[in-house]
């Protein structure tokens, strides 16, 4: 009887602990999820953010919400299921589909390009692979650098083939896999051998192959045409508000940018790829590797950035599957912690926040790390004292705001930079945009860009002299910067 009694209040100790822990898991989750809302909140506050966010923690939501507006012009808030272009995202769908064709043997990974597309130029077709294509290390130049000469392809649909032969195909920039360069050419053309292989446009392949089976309802192919509900609108900011993006046609992004979805479509992915549904595990393995160039690792696996993150004074490492995307009036972020299956998907129609900083402070907050807050930009606020008091005057307010005031502000090189840039080309000052170009420099002594920049101004100003002189000090601090190059051979050109 005695025992029985005991064993009864044993039951009875262990369900108040249950209780009590249950009680206090939910009050951490809780407490997590508002410093999260206060951490964006922040950001949207900052003018920097303007868009959705969801938060996964062990596979599981804790946290999804907008921020800001999905249309400006008619004041509609952002909602979780709000869908954004996705820009380079795409690229880890484009990646899913060669990775199954791999898999049913219609693809080698160290085939040539020139197996796949025959109409391709064979010189540089029979020396890129598969592999290259998919690590950024084939060599052929990205279509995305050089925007004047897309400028007659930007308003009308682009067949695929010819596409690929006339702006996908120039001269190599080096030997295939003996560097990594960012390439969005290379998953163009892989979007095109998809469609070589399956004899179907890579829509209709991409949703039978993983949408559909995913039950990604709120992705697709950004088309001009069709109706899409919630869509948001994307936006650029200026140093005087926002105005509408850039139209881009959409199918120039192809395989390598077109798509569209929302966050939590995203989640749904990101389960996915815990799963052997899409491909097996040893595909997977093969697809989630970083590869190499020249005998040093990339951080580049296939359509994917892989990483480790880490706290300071701490030996923690976290692996990291990441990438982000940027597009005419988007930029976005999705960050797999794959050890614990927490998960950052960030979606932006302003495109000015730096969504890597964000999804650092929420992977702290995960991890019950300190986190640092957003800085206003001091851009702005020179800006605004350039447009009411003169460059003089704004020039001495940059320095009282450093001196006062450098916890609230970001004061990095870049920000001077970008403000240099919009006086010297949106509002024609280009004597301001000396100023502060000099600003820069003279704050920023080791900021090889800050030089070359200036030395655009002053080649924009007429003043071939210290143009020649800022472009050479660049050069000297930066050997590899080939804009200062060119430079310096237009110049030594003039008379």
């Amino acid at each position: 009887m005695k025992q029985n009694r005991n064993s009864s209040i044993m039951a009875v100790l262990l369900a108040i602990l249950f209780i009590l822990f249950s009680f206090q898991a939910q009050s951490i989750a809780q407490d997590k999820t508002t410093q999260i809302d206060e951490f964006v909140k922040l950001w949207h506050e900052t003018g920097t953010f303007n868009g959705t966010v969801l938060v996964a923690e062990k596979g599981k939501v804790i946290f999804k919400k907008g921020y800001g507006l999905a249309n400006i012009e008619w004041d509609i808030p952002h909602k979780p299921d709000m869908k954004f272009r996705i820009g380079s995202i795409t690229k880890q769908f484009t990646s899913m589909l060669i990775m199954q064709l791999v898999e049913k043997g219609k693809i080698n990974l160290q085939g040539k390009l020139s197996d796949y597309l025959p109409y391709y130029r064979k010189d540089i077709g029979e020396k890129v692979t598969i592999h290259h294509l998919l690590t950024h290390t084939s060599g052929i130049p990205s279509y995305t650098r050089n925007m004047a000469r897309l400028q007659e392809a930007r308003q009308d649909p682009y067949p695929v083939d010819e596409f690929v032969k006339n702006y996908c195909s120039d001269d190599l920039e080096f030997e295939p896999g003996s560097e990594y360069r960012y390439n969005n050419s290379g998953y163009f053309i892989l979007g095109a051998i998809i469609e070589a292989m399956t004899g179907e446009p890579y829509t209709d392949v991409l949703q039978e192959k993983i949408l559909d089976p995913v039950g990604m309802k709120d992705t697709g192919y950004d088309h001009p045409v069709p109706l899409i509900k919630n869509r948001a609108a994307g936006y650029s900011i200026t140093f005087d508000g926002y105005v509408n993006a850039e139209y881009l046609n959409m199918s120039l992004p192809y395989a390598a940018g077109s798509l569209y979805s929302t966050v939590e479509d995203l989640y749904k992915w990101d389960q996915a790829l815990y799963t052997d549904e899409l491909i097996s595990k040893k595909m997977k393995k093969e697809m989630f590797k970083p590869h190499v160039a020249s005998g040093k690792e990339s951080h580049y696996a296939y359509g994917w950035g892989i990483s480790k993150r880490s706290f300071p004074k701490s030996k923690e490492k976290l692996n990291s599957v990441s990438h982000g995307g940027g597009i005419n009036g988007f930029n976005t972020l999705i960050e797999r912690l794959v050890d614990d299956k927490h998960l950052i998907v960030i979606f932006n129609n302003t495109p000015g926040a730096r969504l890597s900083s964000m999804s650092e402070g929420i992977i702290r907050i995960l991890y019950g790390k300190p986190y640092t807050p957003p800085k206003k930009s001091i851009a702005k606020a020179i800006y605004d004292a350039v447009v009411e008091n003169g460059v003089e005057e704004a020039v001495k307010q940059y320095h009282e705001l450093q001196k006062n005031k450098k916890k609230e502000y970001n004061f990095q090189p870049r920000e001077l930079n970008r403000l240099g840039y919009d006086l010297l080309y949106r509002k024609k000052m280009v004597k301001e945009a000396i100023e502060i170009f000099k600003l820069n420099i003279e704050v920023n002594p080791n900021y090889a860009n800050g030089y070359d920049s200036l030395g655009e101004a002053y080649m924009v100003d007429g003043n071939k002299k210290l143009a020649i002189k800022n472009y050479a000090k660049s050069l000297e601090m930066d050997p590899n910067n080939k804009n200062a190059v060119e430079k310096l051979s237009e110049l030594m050109k003039m008379k």
